[in-house]
């Protein structure tokens, strides 16, 4: 059964910075992708950040590129956001999602649609 499970988020002030992980398990992705999205209330499903496995090539939303980064861990199947000058409306759900097969197109990284497995979300919440 697959798993992916985030954890990091929490309550931060305006200008702090957080590190979310999620840690995959039950099969190999090392040949898809994985990706970052969160959901503020009452709004659509966002796309944040998208990694390859292999070979690691990054994708970021045009409005987060400098402020957030994704990494990965290859030997935990681990892959990491790091956010920082947080500001009030990143506050949101923040979900990790997990594709097994690597997208032919590069667009694809940026879809929700794209990913098969999904986390439970963790919870962001930055205080001004």
């Amino acid at each position: 059964q697959v798993q992916l499970v985030e954890s990091g988020g929490g309550l931060v002030q305006v200008g702090g910075s957080l590190r979310l992980s999620c840690a995959a398990s039950g099969r190999s992705f090392n040949g898809g992708a994985m990706g970052w999205f969160r959901q503020a209330p009452g709004k659509a499903r966002e796309f944040i950040a998208a990694i390859s496995w292999r070979p690691g090539t990054t994708y970021y939303s045009d409005s987060m590129k400098g402020r957030f980064s994704i990494s990965r861990d290859n030997a935990n199947y681990t892959v990491y956001l790091q956010m920082n000058s947080l500001k009030p409306e990143d506050t949101a759900v923040y979900y990790c999602a997990a594709r097994a097969v690597r997208p032919v197109d590069t667009l694809m990284y940026y879809r929700s649609e794209t990913y098969d497995y999904w986390g439970q979300g963790t919870q962001v919440t930055v205080s001004s």
